[in-house]
């Protein structure tokens, strides 16, 4: 049997499983939080509010309020369909970075490769209506051990790390074209790093914290600096015959062959930047919470059985966008790994199709972990519906 936990699905698509690239619309599932979303929508399950992204009117044209001029930089176009259509567009990515303040441990910023200041025209007009007070105003900076940071897009803001709209085509591309796309992410991020330290549009205050930030000379060593994985928050989602939906997630429909548990918001980042009303406005984030963990069904790691039979997908699983938004999370990925190992063991062991695993023999196993039954083995038997 074979496990196909890469982050774009190429083994299962290769072996010719029905997948899926984009948003469903919300009415392919009877979902509420799927397919196009105009601004960000942000709240509790079903009482979620929209909200914008850019809290400031920035002008979208090359020549301020001219639109024969053309879009700036980094603007993808003229309007969006109407919310909820479905599409076969992708939130976006960025690289999570690590940097430090540690002179001692520093590789100082550097003006990248074909660096144009002008696709950051955006940043400047931003900067210009409404400067931040700190670099954490645009970014998340999560502080990590030995003086270094993790950092990420800030969804609260219009313009951050995101590369936005850039990687639709990334998902289903061959090796040479997710490269290009891979480089043209690292270019654009290299440089809006460059562009805050640097360009005297920014505030003042602005650049000289920016240029107290530099790459770690410790981390990466072969790439000086630079994360080596891009981060692809989404991109095949397998199409089995159960499909993870919002309603499985916020609690709306039980689970009974739960093999992992999942408890983060439904969330996307941005899908795309375009002008509404003659100003720059983003689309596709959504924040949605308020529920309880649940539980993840074996079933959704499974293909169709008439597809294959020896195949377990635990990261590009069967999902809609809207519950992958809670899926995509690492801790989950372990988990679902975890259980297709066991899974995987089972099926080659009873010579038995992947299909035809029993999930409460996945469950005996779980329990039967010497790590889980050192570390929380009351709790995890009293929350989880496992034989014993």
């Amino acid at each position: 049997s074979f496990i196909d936990a890469t982050y774009e699905g190429d083994l299962m698509a290769r072996a010719g499983v029905s997948y899926t690239i984009g948003r469903e619309s919300n009415d392919k599932y009877d979902e509420l939080y799927n397919g196009v979303i105009p601004g960000r929508v942000s709240g509790p399950y079903g009482k979620a509010t929209r909200e914008r992204e850019w809290s400031v009117n920035v002008d979208p044209y090359v020549t301020p309020g001219r639109p024969s001029s053309g879009l700036l930089p980094e603007v993808n176009g003229v309007g969006h369909a109407v919310a909820g259509t479905g599409d076969d567009k992708v939130q976006a990515y960025c690289f999570r970075l690590c940097l430090t303040q540690n002179i001692d441990n520093q590789l100082p910023l550097y003006e990248p490769e074909g660096y144009d200041p002008a696709r950051y025209e955006l940043m400047a007009r931003l900067q210009a209506l409404e400067p931040w007070q700190r670099l954490r105003n645009g970014f998340i900076i999560s502080s990590m051990p030995r003086g270094k940071t993790d950092i990420n897009n800030y969804g609260l803001v219009g313009f951050s790390s995101n590369y936005v709209g850039k990687n639709f085509d990334y998902p289903g591309a061959d090796y040479e074209t997710r490269a290009s796309i891979w480089d043209e992410h690292k270019k654009y991020q290299q440089g809006l790093l460059w562009f805050l330290a640097t360009d005297e549009r920014i505030p003042q205050h602005i650049r000289q914290e920016m240029q107290s930030w530099g790459y770690c000379r410790d981390e990466f060593l072969d790439t000086g600096g630079w994360p080596h994985q891009l981060y692809i928050r989404e991109a095949r989602r397998m199409v089995s015959d159960f499909v993870m939906t919002e309603h499985e997630c916020v609690g709306k429909r039980k689970i009974e062959d739960g093999i992992a548990m999942g408890g983060y918001a439904l969330d996307s980042h941005v899908v795309q930047r375009v002008v509404v009303d003659g100003h720059v406005e983003n689309e596709g984030n959504i924040s949605i919470y308020g529920f309880d963990p649940y539980y993840i069904s074996y079933r959704a790691m499974t293909p169709k059985r008439e597809e294959i039979n020896n195949l377990l997908v635990p990261v590009c699983l069967s999902s809609s966008h809207a519950a992958y938004g809670s899926l995509r999370m690492e801790p989950v990925f372990m988990a679902l790994g975890q259980s297709a190992g066991v899974a995987s063991y089972l099926a080659t062991d009873s010579d038995v199709s992947v299909q035809e695993v029993d999930a409460g023999a996945i469950q005996n196993q779980l329990i039967k972990n010497p790590l889980v039954n050192k570390k929380i083995p009351r709790e995890f038997a009293k929350i989880l519906p496992f034989k014993k």
